[in-house]
């Protein structure tokens, strides 16, 4: 699962989402994971809206809280010698690193990637990255969330 769909978890509202994402895709059958580094771009955006008086560092901190303690949801470290190995390759078809770290644990360590970012859906049409899947995770798919519930 993106980064994405844990800001509400923070206090930060996405329009076009829903808040309870996460909760009704566990309702529906699905297993969450996150990479570790969803946990960082939520304290970065945290801190973004902490310093423009939108947000309490409590709040930020009580959410990323949340996440971490849900048993719920998995956590794939990013640190494992296969995942930064597809982070790096994935560096030349994604200008995002970060992304790159997430998209990879994803592949990695899960069926699939739920996302509403634009460059990560473009990969599906993208030869590069579908050899790099042929080898990594034949039956990874990236979906946008209305795709799935």
């Amino acid at each position: 699962m993106d980064t994405t769909y844990l800001l509400p978890a923070i206090g930060i509202s996405i329009k076009e989402l829903p808040r309870d994402a996460p909760i009704r895709l566990v309702a529906k059958g699905h297993q969450i994971s996150i990479s570790d580094i969803s946990l960082f771009e939520l304290s970065a955006k945290g801190a973004k809206y902490i310093t423009n008086g939108t947000l309490t560092p409590e709040r930020v901190m009580m959410g990323i809280r949340a996440i971490v303690y849900d048993d719920a949801i998995g956590h794939i470290l990013i640190h494992d010698s296969d995942i930064l190995l597809t982070s790096f390759r994935l560096r030349s078809v994604l200008a995002d690193f970060i992304d790159c770290l997430i998209l990879s644990s994803a592949i990695n360590r899960c069926d699939a990637l739920v996302t509403e970012d634009g460059d990560i859906l473009d990969l599906n049409k993208n030869k590069e990255f579908n050899e790099l899947l042929a080898t990594a995770n034949s039956k990874f798919k990236i979906r946008k969330l209305a795709e799935i519930l």
